[in-house]
């Protein structure tokens, strides 16, 4: 039955899908995602949205809007590539980009529990594959084809290790891919204290964040990678949202990208 769909899921998982629900069905000009609407039904109680606010949903979901068009203009440039997701979770971006990357082959990587929810709830295909495993330990690009230009998303992770394993996780990388590119979104210190604030507050401490990058050229160099972008996370919504959502979310927007608190980071590896 559709409402025993998410039983046993962790709301780590859906949190995020809620978002792109959430924006979907209010913002569809700025991030339109049909298949996580297809889930709707499915997510358990609506406690989420209720915790949540315009701000924090437009947040989440900014994350997905750029690295969907990252992802579209990489399978542009490159037809025939990989497009990997490490922590992949519950996401969708499969269903977003794929029509636009035919030629394109999607890889969705996460711990093993994790991989057997996605399994259930989202299945697998022959162009969208599934793969089980420990993000830090890149054993598991075994089974992608390495010679092929690859992008690799890493998506809502990094926060939560230390800069040094970030780095390991990198060199590692750049090993185990003959031509690829990393994109993932990281927070500067200032944004790091605010995160690790709020998430304080929720009386959730085993979910600190430890990552910041304050200088992303710095960061670059000490990986030994080419810095291809660093892109503000609300450009865009900034931009098609403005005069639509409200007066708090538009003004923590604008500070965001002013200060650099959140931005994705794109290197060549």
């Amino acid at each position: 039955m559709e409402d025993e769909l998410f039983e046993g899921v962790a709301d780590t998982l859906y949190i995020p899908l809620s978002a792109r629900v959430y924006v979907s069905k209010r913002f569809p000009e700025y991030f339109f995602d049909p298949k996580s609407l297809e889930l709707e039904g499915a997510i358990p109680g609506d406690s989420i949205q209720r915790g949540s606010n315009e701000y924090t949903m437009i947040a989440s979901v900014a994350r997905y809007h750029n690295l969907d068009e990252m992802a579209r203009a990489y399978a542009a440039e490159h037809p025939a590539c990989n497009i990997v997701n490490v922590g992949c979770g519950l996401e969708t971006m499969f269903w977003r980009v794929g029509p636009d990357a035919p030629s394109a082959r999607f890889y969705e990587m996460d711990l093993p529990d994790v991989i057997d929810t996605r399994r259930r709830i989202l299945g697998e295909s022959e162009r969208d594959r599934l793969i089980a495993g420990d993000a830090f330990d890149l054993s598991w690009a075994e089974g992608i084809d390495v010679t092929l230009p690859t992008l690799v998303i890493v998506s809502g992770v990094f926060q939560y290790f230390r800069n040094a394993d970030v780095l390991g996780f990198i060199a590692d990388a750049k090993k185990a891919f003959a031509d690829a590119e990393l994109v993932f979104d990281a927070t500067n210190t200032k944004g790091l204290e605010f995160a690790n604030k709020y998430v304080r507050k929720t009386g959730n401490a085993s979910a600190l964040m430890r990552c910041a990058i304050d200088d992303p050229a710095a960061f670059a160099r000490e990986a030994g990678c080419d810095l291809i972008e660093v892109r503000p996370f609300y450009t865009a919504a900034r931009r098609i949202l403005k005069g639509k959502v409200g007066l708090y979310t538009r003004v923590a927007m604008a500070v965001t990208d002013r200060t650099g608190r959140a931005f994705i980071l794109h290197v060549k590896l």
